[in-house]
């Protein structure tokens, strides 16, 4: 029955797509560029149709050999977790999960408890970082969450969260600012005008004039630094309902004006096609889907103050 499949072929054709390029194949490979661009030919030859299209400076796929690289990276991944399965003492499972540093500290860590409970034999490899993993190429990552509203091409997204913006502050800041203007904490990130924008969006729709003149305002380049200095009570911040869920739900924070909201964006995940196959993944991506799922995103329900 596979008799006839190439599979030194399709071994090879797998890292070329995914690293697209012959090169990095073949250094992952140990073989030489010669051998790879050999064994890719042959595999063309094989079924009939073009898997690459070629040109000076790297190569790309075409939609057969796209079709052909979802198809044979999960199988691949199935059999190598098969052969972790019958080693003598096989590995915990992990699965590799990449998202900002915001989102994990704010809203990832605090539920992991709950992952842990329902999968004691997994564990959760966290990096957090503001960098943007390929992950078609880097076979390290299982998962990733990222912010935004575009989803990358070839990549499955099962699961998105979306945010909206308020303000909010501690019961003793939310009482001051109804009587004066407060100090407003925001978060300045590098090439991004998101929360000036914020801010001036919000003021327009609550009606307030807070940021005329030279209103006194406090920037930190992390969101969870923001919302640590407004908990701290150094004045009233403008946050996601995502990050400020926990803070309000543990009655830290309140909203000020909780009518007034102003659109933000979402939190997707994402992996590479046939990722979701591997146990691990397969778990943390049916529990993150229920979380998402369970998750207020348009305003948090803040617990009575005395």
């Amino acid at each position: 029955m596979f008799a006839r499949l190439p599979l030194n072929a399709l071994r090879t054709f797998e890292a070329a797509a995914r690293l697209r390029s012959f090169k990095l194949a073949a250094q992952e490979l140990h073989v030489t560029p010669t051998a790879v661009s050999h064994q890719i030919r042959a595999l063309e030859h094989h079924l009939g149709v073009a898997l690459f299209q070629r040109a000076a400076r790297g190569v790309t796929l075409t939609a057969a050999g796209t079709r052909l690289l979802e198809t044979v990276h999960g199988a691949l991944l199935d059999i190598g977790q098969a052969m972790d399965a019958l080693r003598p003492r096989p590995g915990t499972g992990v699965v590799a999960v990449t998202t900002t540093h915001s989102f994990a500290a704010l809203w990832l860590v605090p539920r992991l408890g709950r992952f842990y409970q329902e999968h004691p034999g997994c564990e959760v490899r966290l990096d957090a970082t503001e960098r943007v993993i390929d992950l078609l190429l880097d076979a390290s990552v299982d998962v990733a969450i990222r912010y935004g509203g575009s989803e990358p091409p070839g990549l499955l997204a099962p699961a998105a969260l979306a945010e909206s913006f308020g303000v909010y502050g501690t019961p003793a800041a939310v009482r001051a600012a109804a009587k004066a203007r407060p100090t407003l904490i925001s978060v300045q990130w590098r090439d991004s005008t998101l929360y000036e924008h914020g801010w001036r969006q919000w003021c327009a729709a609550a009606d307030l004039r807070w940021l005329d003149g030279r209103p006194p305002m406090r920037h930190y380049e992390e969101e969870h630094y923001a919302l640590q200095a407004a908990i701290a009570g150094q004045g009233l911040v403008l946050a996601s309902s995502v990050m400020v869920s926990d803070a309000v739900g543990t009655g830290l924070l309140r909203p000020f004006k909780p009518g007034v909201r102003v659109p933000g964006d979402r939190y997707t995940v994402l992996c590479a096609p046939g990722r979701e196959r591997h146990p691990p993944a397969r778990a943390f991506l049916a529990w993150i889907e229920r979380e998402f799922a369970g998750a207020r995103s348009d305003e948090p329900v803040s617990r009575p103050t005395r």
